[in-house]
């Protein structure tokens, strides 16, 4: 087999935007001037000189889910955000380069939406939820509302994931649940393709180009080529000693993945034999006991993000915070002060300009703890100067 580092309660429906076809292609412009991206060059360059961020030009999301957000996902074709939400709702916004948003469309589940994804050409939005359905709205035909939403898959429990891929030639989506299963589908039939049983129910899972990694609960690690999709490529245990929450593939070069677990570490892995030297693993949204020097409060690694352009990436956690890292420096760029609530999801838009994060309850305390008092949002981040860029390589004599 070839290497993989060489593969390449919300607002009425009366209140959605019709979606057009010319509002969804493409952009031709993918570099934004700092004028237009949430305030002046000037005064955002000044906040971007040292390793500590700022949240001062962050901006909301308007109309945001009423229930705890599970997933974020933007367009990888145009200006558009998919919210996925514990109201059983996964609401798309548009989003425009001063951070201003506004209701496009929405999905509707039976139970809570956890995962949502698009299409490549940006024309349909797929959701998944507890209700064991995965969703289909075509946003290119004028479908915007819920009733036109078509169901394209069903596991036997609860789907977590889904994502779409290429398989064979053709667009696929893989949808990955509760009953171990990952399923393949072909949007022509109601039937899947083609299946995968994991070691264990899925918690996470991630796609880019012939690659799929899937976290399933007992730390298991499952790597798929997809030229091969009913064969696992590789099966291991995390490195990480505790819950898997969340695995990401690097982006753009995809010859690895990211996983974050409920213990406050991250680990970057390397899928071929020749680079497990690159493999390691670091503590992440930690922050010392106020009460004891000796002890430290862990939290959970919610979410990984990967930058579409630099290769970069985001942690973000149950302590409230993200930080951006340069993986290949082994090395912080930037940490950011705590948002007043743990940070349930993150996704950057295709541009790598805006970085998008939910401030919203994880059910990591139980469902005492989801109070109706706790904050429940989207924020918009805009992403300026080095903050995301790498470290200057140096050459060693």
């Amino acid at each position: 087999m070839s290497s993989y580092g060489s593969y390449g309660r919300p607002p009425n429906s009366s209140q959605h935007r019709p979606i057009t076809v010319s509002r969804l292609a493409p952009s031709n412009t993918t570099n934004t001037t700092m004028s237009g991206l949430f305030g002046s060059a000037a005064t955002a360059a000044s906040s971007a000189t040292s390793t500590q961020g700022e949240l001062s030009k962050d901006v909301q999301v308007a109309n945001g889910p009423d229930d705890s957000i599970s997933n974020l996902a933007f367009s990888p074709a145009s200006d558009h955000l998919a919210v996925s939400s514990w109201d059983n709702k996964v609401r798309i916004y548009s989003i425009d380069q001063n951070g201003q948003s506004s209701p496009a469309a929405m999905l509707e589940h039976q139970g809570p939406a956890l995962d949502s994804c698009w299409s490549k050409d940006g024309t349909k939005i797929f959701s998944v939820g507890a209700d064991k359905a995965g969703r289909m709205l075509d946003l290119a035909a004028g479908h915007t509302d819920p009733s036109k939403a078509q169901q394209v898959a069903v596991h036997d429990q609860p789907i977590r994931s889904c994502a779409m891929a290429t398989v064979g030639g053709s667009p696929v989506l893989v949808t990955g649940g509760w009953d171990k299963m990952i399923k393949y589908w072909d949007l022509r039939s109601d039937k899947p393709i083609g299946m995968l049983e994991c070691k264990d129910r899925v918690y996470t899972m991630d796609v880019k180009d012939n690659m799929l990694v899937v976290g399933t609960a007992e730390r298991w690690i499952h790597v798929v080529n997809l030229v091969n999709p009913g064969a696992s490529y590789k099966t291991i245990q995390s490195p990480l000693k505790w819950q898997t929450r969340v695995c990401t593939i690097f982006s753009p070069d995809a010859n690895g993945y990211a996983v974050g677990s409920i213990e406050g570490r991250c680990a970057i892995q390397y899928v071929e034999e020749k680079d497990q030297s690159n493999n390691f693993s670091f503590k992440c949204h930690r922050q010392q006991s106020p009460t004891d020097r000796n002890m430290s409060n862990v939290y959970a690694v919610n979410a990984i993000s990967f930058h579409p352009v630099h290769g970069t990436f985001s942690t973000s956690g149950a302590d409230g915070t993200f930080h951006f890292w340069d993986k290949d420096a082994k090395h912080r760029l930037k940490g950011y002060p705590e948002v007043g609530g743990t940070i349930a999801a993150t996704d950057f838009d295709r541009t790598g300009n805006i970085f998008a994060y939910a401030v919203s309850y994880d059910w990591s305390k139980g469902y005492q703890h989801n109070t109706a008092q706790y904050p429940n949002k989207i924020m918009l981040h805009p992403v300026i100067g080095d903050e995301c860029k790498p470290r200057p390589k140096t050459t060693k004599r």
